[in-house]
């Protein structure tokens, strides 16, 4: 299992465009579908928390995957925290090998048609997987089952007003960066937004 694991994060490494986000689509389908190492709710939660420590939410996943998969098959912890790290690793070691070898490259022909033209593609395949990621996360086993309970409608609504708190402006405010005057969106802040809902989260479901 140990090198099934990392096989299986140092591929998604390997073929991940556009970030830890656009990762969740392939991880969902190698960790939750073709391995059954956790379910789909398991990996909502690792996400969840994922987003709300620091670092990226690439190398966060695979070190909670990781340790969650060995633990979940009968390993002891210092097992699962040894397989955590290798997933950690596997997950970033060749993507940081190309960076640092393409990165010369494409500093001295990123303007070049062709480079331009694969960047663009790689672009929108980025959007596509990120958005696959967020419907795949739309289930009764990420918001609550049965559907239409109780729990499940208080997390959508949890989910509509988070939502719409994020992206709603609430005014403009301007900051000097490097001597200009640059105008951006006011908006709720993240970290209140994840404080409010992990409190309304104990409220609601551990009482």
């Amino acid at each position: 299992m140990f090198f099934s694991l990392v096989f299986t994060f140092f591929k998604i490494g390997l073929f991940s465009f556009g970030g830890g986000l656009a990762m969740i689509a392939l991880i969902h389908d190698e960790v939750v579908v073709n391995h059954g190492w956790i379910t789909a709710r398991q990996l909502t939660d690792i996400i969840a928390v994922s987003e709300m420590t620091p670092g990226p939410i690439g190398i966060n996943t695979a070190t909670y995957t990781g340790y969650t998969a060995l633990v979940e098959a009968g390993y002891s912890e210092v097992v699962a925290v040894a397989g955590s790290v290798l997933c950690s690793v596997a997950v970033i070691f060749l993507p940081v090998l190309l960076m640092v070898v393409l990165l010369h490259f494409l500093l001295k022909h990123s303007q070049h048609p062709t480079v331009r033209s694969v960047l663009s593609m790689l672009r929108f395949t980025a959007i596509g997987l990120i958005a696959a990621a967020a419907l795949q996360l739309l289930t009764p086993q990420s918001f609550g089952e049965p559907a239409w309970s109780k729990q499940f409608v208080t997390s959508v609504l949890i989910f509509v007003v988070v939502f719409g708190l994020s992206i709603i402006p609430r005014g403009v405010a301007h900051v000097r960066v490097f001597g200009r005057v640059v105008a951006f969106q006011r908006r709720v802040s993240p970290i209140l937004l994840i404080v409010v809902a992990a409190l309304l989260g104990v409220l609601i479901y551990g009482l």
